[in-house]
C-alpha cells in the first residue's frame, strides 16, 4: 500500500481537547463545551466534514482549470447527520460564484461524487489498532 497521509493525536491534558500534527501542520480539536469539552478546535466530525469539503473544493478546481472553466469563488457546505439506527449521512451542498450552466453544474456533481475522500467515506477504510511498542 502507498502511504497517503499521516496524522499524530496528543491529548492536551485539558479533557477532550487534542494537539494534532499532520505534515507540518499542527490543527487542534475538541468536543464542543455542550459535549463536555472546552471547543478549542472542531469536533472529530466536523474535522471529517473538513477534510471532505477541501477535497471537494480542490477537486472541482482542478476540473475546472484543465477544461478552463470560471468557477468564481467555489465554497462548499455540508452537513453530518445520524438518524435513530445511527445511520449516517452527508448533505453537500456546492456553491459557484461563476455563472455556470446546466450541463457544467450536472458535471461538477458527478466529479464531486467521485473525490478520494468521497470515495474513502463511501467504500469505508479498514482500520487496524495495535499497542505500541514499549
Amino acid at each position: 500500500m502507498r502511504e497517503i497521509a499521516k496524522a499524530h493525536v496528543t491529548a492536551t491534558g485539558v479533557p477532550y481537547a487534542q494537539k494534532i500534527q499532520t505534515g507540518n501542520h499542527q490543527l487542534a480539536a475538541d468536543e464542543p463545551v455542550s459535549a463536555g469539552g472546552q471547543d478549542a478546535g472542531p469536533s472529530p466530525y466536523g474535522l471529517v466534514l473538513s477534510g471532505l469539503g477541501a477535497c471537494t473544493t480542490m477537486t472541482l478546481r482542478m476540473y475546472a482549470d484543465k477544461k478552463g472553466w470560471d468557477l468564481g469563488h467555489i465554497s462548499v457546505a455540508l452537513t453530518l447527520l445520524k438518524d435513530h439506527e445511527g445511520n449516517t449521512h452527508i448533505e453537500r451542498v456546492l456553491h459557484c460564484t461563476a455563472n455556470l450552466n446546466e450541463e457544467q453544474w450536472q458535471r461538477l456533481l458527478d466529479i464531486a461524487s467521485k473525490t478520494p475522500v468521497t470515495k474513502t467515506l463511501a467504500t469505508g477504510a479498514s482500520i487496524s489498532t495495535q499497542r505500541a511498542s514499549t
